[in-house]
């Protein structure tokens, strides 16, 4: 997506990588991996159909999808459909709201803090709380005879047993093509399986849950707000449930604040009311991000605060000094037999991809040229690896686009009324190289760099590219022409 953005800007189109990109995460979406009743991705699938996964849910495999379901549907949203690809955005739009709902329903703690884990296993069988019966089915929908007939074809309940005689529902049938089946209307087809799921999930809840591991992971967190905080910016402009996800990564962001900042410094990790352990280069990087990402959806002085906090901090406890790029514990942390400087992507993003970009992206901000060089010094530290293997660093090679075009930062200042207005306008299309910050001309004692942004009248906005900015806008008229 990111690709055929920036071709797009060049004035090429590949319409056929972006095709690739979204009919994957549909495929995803539609398989088993994806819990279909109860929202939320197991961790990876055990065939090659993705039919049949490994029932664990990781918080920080959720957090990540969220982000990219996002902004897969809002590249749908505006792309001329194809027949075939149709029934994308009402797709991606469900996994996000069912995603989102999961996390906040089954992982938040009372305390804000998101767990890590939902185990496998149910009284020691794999799948057990996830997999269906026929009959079981078939019981449960009785009430009305439409139900079983178009659920099953949707889910494959009418085709061979996948799961040990049981089971999983994978979407096998779309949406638009029950209803041409079943001659009804598209909204009809919605109404009856969001039923029949309704009435399914209130039946599994009965069964005994699978154990969840209790856990609070500073760094798994922060990919979850970062997650949550994007669908609550994407689905604030559209829909009215994006006030509850931003409040949900609001929430898991002051427990981190209340709980895992001590003395200026981050703790990695917390259970049973101790927080504890140092914590590593993930920790501060994946929270700056998710701050960025935050700050973007509702902006808060003091989230801004702690983004600086976190920076100078990764600046000053983990950059190698001599080399460039982090190193994955602090340098007052115990002696370990090695000390890894890891750049590759793995099951989570690179660390020190994600600590370059998020220190990139500030400085931009701001016009902090300390943050935006140890970005710089990170992609020359790691420039011999990039170049030997891109595919095992995709989240570098943000950063190094981030570098080679820099992203547009659109400081909004207006009354809170005017500031809804201009953000929807700013936000509304998929636009990774664009961060927009939407400030209240009652936010006072801004940082360097911000506060030069004086608030003026009902709306005013700011546009820089690099070290290039535009005069202040003070029309929509104007600021829908700086922005195409």
């Amino acid at each position: 997506m990111h690709h055929h953005h920036l071709l797009s800007r060049q004035g090429n189109i590949d319409e056929a990588g972006l095709e690739m990109v979204l009919f994957s995460l549909k495929k995803i979406a539609s398989g088993g991996v994806f819990d279909h009743l109860g929202g939320g991705m197991c961790r990876y699938s055990v065939d090659d159909y993705w039919m049949i996964p490994h029932f664990e849910k990781m918080l920080y495999d959720n957090g990540p999808l969220l982000s990219i379901y996002c902004d897969a549907w809002l590249l749908s949203e505006k792309r001329p459909m194809a027949e075939q690809s149709r029934h994308y955005p009402a797709l991606f739009k469900r996994t996000i709201e069912d995603t989102a709902n999961w996390a906040i329903r089954e992982m938040q703690s009372p305390e804000g803090g998101f767990y890590a884990t939902l185990d496998a296993d149910t009284e020691g069988q794999e799948g057990k709380f996830y997999v269906w019966n026929r009959d079981e089915v078939k019981h449960i929908l009785e009430e009305d005879k439409q139900l079983y007939p178009l659920f099953a074809a949707h889910f494959g309940l009418d085709r061979k047993s996948n799961f040990e005689g049981d089971w999983n529902l994978h979407i096998y049938e779309d949406r638009a093509l029950l209803a041409e089946r079943f001659k009804l209307s598209p909204e009809m087809v919605d109404r009856l399986l969001d039923k029949a799921r309704s009435l399914l999930f209130e039946q599994r809840a009965q069964r005994s849950k699978p154990g969840r591991d209790e856990k609070i992971l500073t760094a798994w967190n922060a990919l979850i707000i970062k997650g949550l905080a994007r669908a609550g910016r994407v689905f604030q402009l559209k829909q009215s449930n994006g006030s509850d996800y931003i409040d949900a990564a609001e929430k898991s962001m002051q427990f981190i604040k209340n709980t895992l900042w001590v003395d200026n410094r981050l703790l990695a990790t917390y259970k049973d009311g101790q927080a504890r352990l140092p914590a590593y280069l993930d920790d501060y990087a994946f929270l700056l991000d998710a701050l960025l990402e935050l700050l973007q959806s509702r902006w808060q002085s003091d989230d801004m605060a702690f983004a600086i906090q976190l920076a100078d901090v990764l600046l000053q406890e983990f950059e190698d000094q001599e080399d460039g790029g982090f190193f994955f514990t602090a340098h007052d942390h115990e002696t370990l037999i090695t000390r890894p400087k890891s750049f590759t992507d793995e099951s989570i993003p690179s660390g020190n991809a994600v600590a370059a970009f998020a220190l990139g992206r500030l400085g931009h901000i701001l016009g902090n040229t300390k943050y935006i060089e140890a970005a710089e010094r990170t992609i020359h530290s790691a420039w011999l690896r990039l170049k030997k293997m891109p595919v095992a660093h995709a989240s570098l090679l943000l950063v190094l686009e981030d570098m080679l075009f820099p992203p547009k930062i659109i400081v909004l200042r207006g009354t809170e009324k005017m500031l809804k207005q201009w953000q929807a306008i700013c936000q509304k299309d998929y636009a990774p190289n664009q961060l927009c910050l939407a400030i209240d001309n009652e936010q006072l004692n801004l940082p360097q760099g911000l506060s030069a942004r004086q608030a003026q009248g009902n709306a005013v906005a700011y546009i820089c590219t690099g070290s290039q900015c535009s005069t202040p806008i003070t029309s929509i008229d104007e600021l829908i022409l700086a922005l195409s």
